[in-house]
């Protein structure tokens, strides 16, 4: 790969990663109330993630998502009831109240730790938003006859700018997670990024194949 190549990728990735989406609204609901581990471990599970869908974009199984309108429309389907589920579960807290807000000395516990991975690695697998592309843009910046090797350092680079994004994100809302002590704020904060969640999940059951687009 040459440098025009790596920075044209890093151009496109940049601007994947920066706008607006389900993962920026995951971490502004975990860190608050969860804390700054937990903001991390989204982050782990976002990077988890584009390795696996990079890796099935070098396999080639991921063109089975546009030559398949039933597996495009499943696996869609299986993303937006996922994103709606958090939403809801959300609201339902905010309504309930039953989430206690992370005390300052506090520490998270790993099971709290392994969820906030999971929640990030499930709403960006099933994010067809991401497999599209892992197949559309990807492929055009691994060089021919480039290897596996280069396919996963550009993996690698949307994965450092992605880390490097979001834990300015998660770092910027941890210095606000004294206002998490307020119930007032932990209901308002469960009810915006549910609705938020929620408004995502219907956008992506409407979401049509690339060929269509």
């Amino acid at each position: 790969m040459d440098a025009l190549q790596i920075l044209s990728f890093m151009a496109v990735a940049t601007l994947l990663v920066i706008s607006p989406g389900p993962n920026g609204i995951l971490i502004a609901k975990t860190v608050p109330v969860s804390g700054k581990s937990a903001g991390f471990a989204n982050i782990g599970g976002f990077i988890a993630a584009f390795y696996v869908h990079g890796s099935l974009s070098i396999l080639g199984i991921s063109i089975l998502l546009v030559q398949s309108s039933q597996a495009f429309f499943v696996f869609k389907m299986l993303g937006a009831v996922y994103l709606c589920w958090i939403g809801l579960k959300s609201l339902f807290d905010a309504w309930k109240n039953e989430q206690t807000p992370l005390d300052s000395n506090s520490k998270p516990k790993s099971s709290s730790l392994r969820g906030a991975f999971f929640e990030g690695f499930l709403t960006n697998m099933l994010n067809p938003k991401v497999s599209m592309f892992y197949l559309a843009a990807f492929p055009q910046f691994v060089p021919i006859g480039g290897g596996a090797s280069s396919a996963y350092t550009l993996v690698f680079i949307h994965a450092a700018i992605n880390l490097i994004w979001f834990s300015a994100f998660v770092i910027m809302l941890s210095r606000i997670k004294k206002l998490a002590v307020s119930s007032v704020f932990a209901r308002c904060l469960k009810s915006v990024t549910g609705t938020v969640f929620i408004a995502f999940g219907v956008k992506m059951a409407f979401l049509k194949p690339l060929e269509n687009n």
